[in-house]
């Protein structure tokens, strides 16, 4: 609870003490004053009335107007009985004085009235006492009540008397104390208080500003210098590129390959901000631009001029992340800058890419031979086939179309690779491309008995696209879908406008992709593991580079069971 709150709810049971108590003491007076009033207003009122008309009665006879008085205060006693029984000796006295006015040297009536003032006055007298009585126990209740509510009051207000300064000056005296502690060098003294409230946060930074002293004292400045001199040469002895940076960028080291690498001195690098040596060196410039825009990053790959050829490099940025001590948080502070040499790699992967080519270039000529031979075997004029010979033309034939494309895939993905791919980016019919595409899929639709929904409104906007290498796109799309869909179901092509652009969908009603297998699907050569459909693995990276090359766009989206979309984006024109 913290500090604040404590001193809140103190203050507030107090000041709830003294509203209960006050508010006591006012009902109970309240109840003493209510039966006071009751003996005054009633009782004495009586006992006046009849007192009054006791002395009228010795000046009947020599007052005119005592008779008149008589009456008079006769009526005022009418009008306040208040006690039982009183009623009934009003009337008797009424009854008795009309007797005496009739006849006012009656002894007997005299007496009469006298005896029924006197029992008026005996009647009011004991309600009188009865009500003191009655007085006298709300009093004693009164003082029972506020005795206890003043003795609660005491005993709680006492308690935070003795508990609430404790509270507040017993941590501070306990920070006190650790603060001379630490003054006196003590740095393993440590402050432990419970609870939540500010003083136990203050408690916790406390300790580990401790921490951190005695983790700074016990620390042996000579052995630092031997690790720092030890990853240093570490660092320098790397072939590849390294170069270090601390939160602000500063360059704190770099390695020979480096220096070599940039063409600078240790003296035009070291202990200056990269930003500003990126000002007149390209290399540093664009080793540093991910920095400069603080943004995440991811490895690429540069091709610089080294070794006295061209040479490539992939890029890594390490940052360097630690939690000091005593903190949660993870805190920057540098970052390495290395360049890994792949040129091997790089080379390794131009040959293979090569021999895939000039292999997939020689393929093409033997198998439209072939494809040109199951002609002629299939023509009636060279002779007739029985039905066993066509059932084995065909399955040749299948075989050369499928060998046919995939060498043509290879090409693709070969000149891709090589950036020999051209791509003639124009205006294009949007329909017009796609039904290109759906009859290039026809018979392979039919033969599934798949069917092929495709609509689209008139005035459509062009697209900026290659027409060629779109509509193999789309024709690639549609053939996987042809091959992935159950039979008897139906793709689905939409085509809408977005916001500067046009997007093309093809729906399938298969099986659907593992979602594992989404950010993978556009890899060269991966197919999902458990597929039974024939394919190489090249037709959606294949797809992607040309997509991407013409400023396009191509995602997917899948969910096992109910098939899966590809979403082509185009620029509109």
């Amino acid at each position: 609870m913290k500090i604040k709150t404590k001193l809140i709810l103190s203050f507030s049971i107090l000041f709830l003490l003294i509203v209960v108590l006050s508010g006591l003491a006012i009902r109970q007076v309240n109840y003493l004053a209510r039966d006071t009033r009751n003996i005054l207003t009633a009782n004495y009122q009586s006992l006046d009335y009849s007192r009054a008309m006791y002395k009228l009665m010795d000046d009947i006879d020599t007052q005119p107007d005592a008779i008149q008085l008589f009456q008079d205060k006769m009526r005022g006693q009418g009008n306040n009985i208040t006690e039982v029984g009183e009623k009934e000796l009003t009337q008797n006295l009424q009854q008795d004085f009309k007797v005496l006015i009739d006849n006012r040297k009656d002894t007997l009536a005299i007496k009469k009235v006298r005896a029924d003032l006197n029992s008026i006055m005996k009647l009011n007298m004991d309600a009188i006492k009865r009500k003191s009585s009655v007085a006298e126990k709300t009093a004693d209740r009164s003082e029972i009540w506020i005795g206890l509510s003043a003795a609660v009051c005491f005993i709680l207000g006492f308690t935070m008397l003795l508990n609430l300064p404790d509270a507040i000056a017993g941590p501070v005296k306990k920070l006190t104390e650790s603060i001379r502690q630490i003054a006196v060098k003590n740095y393993s003294h440590r402050v432990y208080l419970k609870g939540n409230d500010e003083f136990a946060t203050l408690a916790k930074t406390f300790n580990s500003m401790a921490q951190k002293l005695e983790e700074y004292t016990a620390s042996d400045l000579s052995n630092l210098m031997t690790e720092k001199k030890r990853v240093e040469l570490l660092i320098s002895t790397m072939e590849d590129p390294v170069i270090g940076l601390d939160e602000n960028h500063n360059v704190l080291f770099a390695n020979d390959g480096a220096l070599a690498i940039t063409g600078l001195k240790k003296e035009a690098l070291l202990n200056k901000n990269i930003q500003e040596v990126a000002l007149f060196n390209d290399l540093v410039h664009t080793l540093s631009k991910d920095l400069i825009i603080d943004r995440d990053y991811t490895a690429e790959t540069l091709k610089i001029y080294a070794d006295k050829k061209e040479s490539y490099f992939e890029k890594v940025l390490v940052p360097i992340n630690i939690t000091p001590t005593g903190e949660t948080e993870l805190k920057r502070l540098g970052t390495f800058i290395i360049l890994r040499n792949i040129t091997a790699f790089k080379e390794l992967d131009f040959a293979k890419t090569n021999f895939i080519a000039t292999v997939s270039h020689e393929f093409k000529t033997p198998i439209a031979s072939m494809k040109m031979g199951l002609q002629l075997l299939s023509n009636e004029r060279t002779g007739v086939l029985n039905t066993e010979q066509q059932s084995l033309v065909e399955g040749i034939r299948e075989d050369a179309d499928r060998l046919l494309r995939t060498t043509g895939e290879l090409l693709q993905i070969s000149e891709v690779e090589t950036g020999n791919a051209r791509i003639n980016a124009q205006a294009c019919d949007v329909e017009e491309i796609i039904n290109e595409a759906i009859d290039s899929n026809k018979i392979a639709a039919l033969s599934n008995n798949i069917s092929i929904d495709f609509k689209i409104s008139d005035g459509f906007p062009d697209i900026v696209a290659d027409k060629e290498k779109t509509v193999w796109v789309l024709s690639n799309l549609i053939s996987n879908a042809i091959r992935y869909s159950y039979e008897n179901s139906v793709i689905e092509i939409h085509v809408s406008t977005k916001k500067n652009g046009v997007e093309i969908r093809v729906k399938d009603s298969g099986a659907g992709i593992p979602e594992a297998y989404l950010s993978r699907i556009f890899d060269k050569y991966f197919r999902v593991p458990g597929t039974q459909k024939e394919g190489t693995g090249l037709g959606l990276a294949i797809s992607k580079e040309f997509m991407e090359a013409q400023g396009g766009n191509i995602n997917v989206m899948s969910t096992l069971g109910e098939g899966s979309v590809f979403t082509l984006s185009f620029i509109s024109a």
